[in-house]
């Protein structure tokens, strides 16, 4: 086995038990879950069975495994930043509406004890 297999094996045991703490913690849904355990899977698959890549990327019309493995990466990429921005942005919205709350009830508070 290579360094880098080795590195690589490594870091997935290590990604896979954070998505199990996270799943324990009640922090993902199961959906989550299996869509985290299938990419680290994925990923010891074709570390040790490089052949699938090439496989699925003739399959795809993409001559080489690692041009569709770039691809799907990318991809992938983009979506989870996607999911990324459109909680970013409720969470803004959120502190948007609290921010309102806490300076209306603030400005209440002061009137009432002016009078």
């Amino acid at each position: 086995m290579i360094i880098l297999q080795i590195i690589i094996v490594v870091f997935v045991l290590f990604a896979l038990s954070r998505v199990i703490l996270r799943l324990r913690d009640k922090q993902i849904s199961i959906a989550e879950f299996l869509f985290w355990t299938a990419v680290w899977i994925g990923v010891l698959v074709v570390l040790f069975v490089p052949g699938v890549m090439t496989m699925i990327a003739l399959r795809a019309g993409v001559s080489r495994g690692v041009d569709i493995a770039i691809y799907v990466g990318i991809t992938l990429l983009f979506y989870l930043v996607f999911r990324l921005y459109v909680k970013l942005d409720a969470v803004d919205q959120n502190v948007t509406k609290l921010v309102r709350i806490i300076a209306l009830e603030r400005e209440s508070s002061v009137r009432r004890k002016r009078k």
